[in-house]
């Protein structure tokens, strides 16, 4: 399965080689899928699961915006590493527990800086969640590229740039 996906990420890459080397393409793919995903996800879970109230859990309560990013984010976790290890940074020297442990300290930072980001655009600026949410999850990609590269799927040799 992992050849099968990795040969059909390949046939379309050769008109962006001059541009992006394969891994960052592959990322760019791969993360793209998770990220629509997570918004599909999102928009679901916000319109249709919590219809734009509060999520009463009896010990604590939920802004509708934050029951959906919790809600998004806790499939894409899964989804993100499993394409991550298998089809982007295939070239990592460390163990899968190793790669878990890491991702989910980064998707851990990176989730708590979309929950402020979030936070701020509805909350304080009044911006529409759905809109919010894309413009939040567009602010963290790069950082969160640059941990899945150089920190959570580390290789020995180096990355070309």
């Amino acid at each position: 399965m992992k050849k099968k996906l990795n040969t059909i990420l390949d046939f379309f890459y050769p008109p962006f080689r001059r541009i992006l080397p394969i891994q960052t393409f592959r990322y760019a793919v791969c993360g793209g899928s998770n990220t629509l995903l997570g918004l599909a996800i999102y928009f679901v879970c916000l319109n249709y699961v919590f219809r734009n109230e509060n999520a009463d859990l009896q010990y604590i309560v939920f802004k509708p915006h934050n029951a959906a990013l919790f809600t998004a984010t806790s499939v894409c976790f899964f989804t993100g590493f499993l394409l991550n290890k298998y089809l982007v940074f295939i070239d990592s020297h460390l163990r899968g527990r190793i790669q878990l442990f890491r991702y989910f300290v980064s998707f851990a930072i990176n989730l708590v800086i979309n929950y402020f980001l979030l936070k701020v655009f509805v909350e304080v600026w009044h911006v529409d969640p759905f809109l919010a949410q894309i413009i939040t999850t567009f602010m963290v990609i790069g950082i969160s590229y640059i941990s899945q590269r150089h920190f959570t799927f580390r290789s020995k040799k180096p990355l070309p740039e």
